[in-house]
């Protein structure tokens, strides 16, 4: 199957060897004229232009979006409307606000055009480990997509079927769900995203405090120089709280046990402000993720060895770089 990929950054290149690992057709743009030659090169196709991108788009033509969120994803939307015929598809897989989704699915109605929406979990490793889709949008859209997200998506792997779901007929288990209509997806990364927050904070204050047992405010004979490369590793295996962030965490304190490499500066991106302005809306209490985000806000003022952990987790999934102070 043929597929248009707008954004070639971190995730949208891998996103595109992936699909071209698996056999479907890539046709590719984005103003730096050297990552769309890069990819060529692996078997896509380049496009130089917008224009020339919907071209090379056989109908019916399919525009995926891997731009930031806001501005740039409005903007895109924007000109490839009036680019795009009548029964083409266009998938925004960046970090929108869900609202924004309906506004724009209502948008393209109009047009003749289907409007997805498609959370994106995977980060840097996703070309490798495959990508969690969470998908909002027309049915039959989606449904017509289907090898597509198959492609991108983990698949069932050596993960074993949850005890229950036997004869749930359900593409869960294979890393891609439609989960309702326009801005669904987005709806449910974006609580995805909070729920992020909540756990890298529980890791990073239980490392803090292991190491400031050490510390002189501690009585000398309940003092531990704990080595937390060893019980990072130590947790992966057989404990409850196991998890793909904890293996990163372990990654980051081998390769560095201080993370000196880390200010603690500890940025968000959106989706922890958004998830708690709908816990609001909806009433429904969120203590510990409102609580997580506030503790990054804090971080641009103070550091902690737990924010360096966070720090050194959002750059180990997500490649994301520490931002300097704003002080």
């Amino acid at each position: 199957m043929q597929i248009g990929m707008i954004g070639l950054g971190r995730m949208g290149a891998n996103m595109v060897r992936r699909l071209l690992k698996k056999g479907h057709q890539c046709v590719v743009y984005t103003r730096n004229a050297d990552k769309v030659k890069a990819l060529a090169k692996e078997g896509a196709t380049g496009a130089t232009s917008l224009e020339d991108f919907a071209n090379k788009l056989a109908a019916p033509k399919t525009a995926w979006l891997m731009v930031p969120s806001g501005e740039a994803t409005e903007n895109m939307v924007a000109q490839m409307a009036g680019l795009l015929p009548a029964g083409s598809t266009m998938i925004d897989g960046g970090n929108s606000f869900f609202q924004d989704d309906v506004r724009r699915s209502k948008m393209l109605q109009p047009k003749g055009i289907n409007y997805l929406d498609v959370g994106t979990s995977g980060g840097v490793w996703g070309m490798e480990r495959g990508y969690c889709l969470m998908i909002g949008g027309d049915t039959a859209a989606v449904k017509r997509l289907e090898p597509i997200f198959a492609a991108l998506a983990p698949g069932r792997g050596e993960i074993p079927a949850t005890a229950g779901r036997e004869g749930m007929a359900s593409t869960a288990e294979q890393g891609f769900l439609h989960c309702g209509p326009s801005g669904a997806g987005h709806f449910v990364k974006m609580v995805h995203n909070g729920i992020e927050y909540g756990v890298m904070q529980a890791y990073a204050e239980g490392f803090d405090i292991l190491r400031n047992v050490n510390s002189k405010d501690v009585p000398e004979d309940r003092r531990y120089d704990l080595n937390l490369p060893d019980i990072a590793e130590l947790w992966r295996r057989g404990s409850v709280i196991g998890s793909w962030l904890l293996d990163l965490t372990a990654m980051a304190l081998a390769e560095n046990p201080t993370l000196s490499e880390y200010t603690g500066i500890v940025q968000d991106s959106g989706e922890g402000r958004w998830t708690i302005n709908a816990a609001i809306e909806e009433a429904v209490p969120a203590q510990v993720l409102t609580a997580a985000l506030y503790a990054r806000f804090r971080s641009r003022q103070d550091h902690t060895f737990a924010d360096k952990m966070l720090s050194a987790m959002r750059q180990k999934f997500g490649g994301h770089i520490e931002l300097k102070s704003r002080e």
